[in-house]
């Protein structure tokens, strides 16, 4: 909510929530709100629950335009270009926390399909922790068909698969315009976004388990990124 506010991305049109003025977030919240001119009402614990669409609203609902959508070709052609992108992952939860992992590691975007692909609900953006408001999201109508338009921005393509030959955090063009092709659980990458891959890479595993969650996993590869380009 405090990155919703301290951001001024998007429009918020209200902030509603359970007056507590014993509490540090609320009165950061509160006197967040007003410096952005944004109206401010406080209700009961019962009245705010009706309001939300989350479980555990923890005490504050606003009302906000939705988050705007960027574009593609701006964020891959960049010199900086450092994008991750979720090819089939569906749950919310998990593209929450993804978006979070990409604001923490540096990336400059997260791409997910428009037809195949999570939906900002509710329980993503409550994941994501405020990243909503910093990384750009791009929506697509296919991933394979992204990740070839990427290819000729001028970006690397690293597919995370658990067939690859190569740790990832040994792949030598980390430092580089680079898209992170992250798979669904289970089914993981799809076959056509395998083959627009420049490179195949794995995360070991050390342990009795075969995979991280997807999230995990994104967290694993995009600080290999981070360090990559730290160290560059």
């Amino acid at each position: 909510m405090l990155e919703l506010l301290r951001a001024r991305r998007r429009p918020v049109h209200s902030v509603t929530l359970v007056a507590n003025d014993d509490d540090k977030a609320f009165s950061e919240i509160t006197a967040a709100a007003r410096a952005a001119d944004v109206a401010v009402r406080c209700v009961d614990s019962d009245e705010l629950a009706r309001m939300s669409h989350t479980d555990n609203p923890q005490g504050v609902v606003a009302r906000a335009e939705p988050v705007a959508e960027a574009r593609l070709g701006p964020l891959a052609a960049a010199d900086d270009a450092f994008l991750l992108v979720l090819d089939g992952v569906t749950d919310p939860r998990n593209f929450g926390a993804v978006l979070r992992t990409a604001d923490a590691a540096g990336a400059t975007g997260v791409v997910v399909g428009r037809h195949r692909g999570a939906r900002l609900t509710p329980a993503a953006v409550k994941a994501a922790s405020g990243a909503v408001e910093h990384v750009p999201i791009v929506r697509v109508g296919g991933i394979p068909g992204a990740l070839e338009r990427i290819h000729q921005e001028g970006c690397w393509v690293v597919g995370l698969d658990e067939r690859g030959t190569a740790d990832v955090a040994d792949v030598a063009l980390l430092d580089q315009p680079v898209a992170l092709v992250l798979g669904a659980e289970g089914a993981g990458m799809s076959r056509l976004a395998r083959e627009r891959s420049d490179v195949l890479a794995r995360i070991p595993m050390h342990g009795a388990l075969e995979s991280l969650n997807v999230s995990a996993a994104a967290a694993v590869a995009a600080y290999a990124v981070a360090r990559a380009r730290r160290h560059g």
